[in-house]
């Protein structure tokens, strides 16, 4: 950072989402460099926001409208590799339990609910189908709405191939009534519909044993698969190109204290019993570093998102890795 930039003080608006990673950026125990970062706990929809109004100088956003809106060229933030939220998905595959489904083979054909075509949650599950189950995606029908209560329909206009069978459900309806009267066959999404939670529909998850698959996942792929990443606006980052660095070491530092919390033993910081065993046999079953940031370390996962964005139609071009995030993080250190 220059001698300009490290006298300066920028206020900056944030959206952002609270968790062990974040907040202690939000509430400045590990502050930017130059940099007040205002935070409204309260926000509501913010990858909308960001997306459509450019609400925020700072985002979170979602990693496969990251993708979308930069490689048709209309992308109003810049990366950092900074993955905020990451999450297996196998848990997030609902089925009726009447409909023959035993397997994810038994999903080709069907009519399958999701919240948006573009979130990321359906990307990874999709690509997953796709290429360790074999299932053609483009032969599935995917209905797209709000979960318990109408939505508003995608956060950004997608066009897509003709051939391709997503359409909005009706105005008043929603994902999980349809899949509770039978007129949905299965349903991907990050939260599960209350009539599994409930038990009032013949529902269940495709991967009863979840965890069991997707630690078999991350054996076989290496994957973690990354949700949302940090994100700058562009005339933002432009008009102060030291800022992407200065923020990915901030959140760095976070992730580090996030994780050194849960070693503790004297108080422990979490409401489990067993969390610090807990913590470290799922690092060691993740390669040492549970939350990987940094680029390098992140590149080849990104290519298996942009090679899934391609095949469902959503990009039409390939994209390199590279030019999701400022060029002055892609060879930052996490560790330094």
């Amino acid at each position: 950072m220059s001698n300009a930039a490290k006298t300066s003080h920028l206020s900056l608006s944030i959206g952002c989402f609270l968790t062990d990673r974040s907040r202690p950026v939000l509430d400045g125990r590990t502050p930017v460099e130059g940099v007040e970062l205002r935070h409204d706990p309260d926000q509501e929809d913010i990858f909308r926001r960001a997306l459509r109004e450019r609400a925020f100088e700072v985002t979170e956003l979602s990693m496969s409208s990251h993708i979308v809106t930069t490689a048709r060229g209309d992308a109003p933030y810049v990366g950092i590799p900074v993955f905020l939220s990451r999450a297996f998905r196998h848990g997030a595959i609902y089925i009726r339990t009447d409909r023959g489904i035993t397997r994810p083979e038994d999903l080709a054909g069907r009519t399958i609910g999701l919240p948006e075509y573009q979130q990321t949650a359906a990307l990874w599950a999709r690509g997953m189908l796709r290429e360790q189950y074999g299932v053609d995606t483009r032969g599935v029908a995917w209905r797209t709405g709000g979960l318990e209560k109408p939505n508003a329909g995608e956060r950004v206009p997608l066009k897509l191939p003709p051939e391709l069978d997503v359409q909005p459900i009706g105005p008043g309806e929603t994902l999980n009534a349809m899949l509770a009267d039978g007129r949905l066959d299965a349903l991907i999404g990050p939260r599960p519909p209350s009539c599994f939670t409930n038990r009032s529909a013949p529902v269940a998850r495709l991967f009863p044993e979840s965890r069991a698959a997707e630690e078999a996942y991350y054996r076989a792929t290496g994957f973690f698969p990354i949700m949302h990443c940090l994100t700058v606006r562009k005339d933002v980052a432009e008009a102060h190109p030291w800022l992407p660095a200065a923020l990915f070491r901030a959140f760095c530092q976070a992730r580090a204290a996030a994780l050194a919390e849960l070693k503790l033993v004297n108080v422990l910081r979490v409401s489990l019993p067993w969390i610090v065993q807990e913590a470290a046999a799922q690092t060691a079953l993740l390669g040492g570093d549970p939350w990987p940031y940094g680029f390098a370390r992140n590149r080849d996962e990104l290519a298996a998102m942009i090679r899934y964005a391609v095949a469902d139609g959503m990009v039409a071009t390939p994209i390199e890795p590279e030019a999701l995030f400022h060029p002055s993080t892609l060879e930052l250190d996490p560790a330094a």
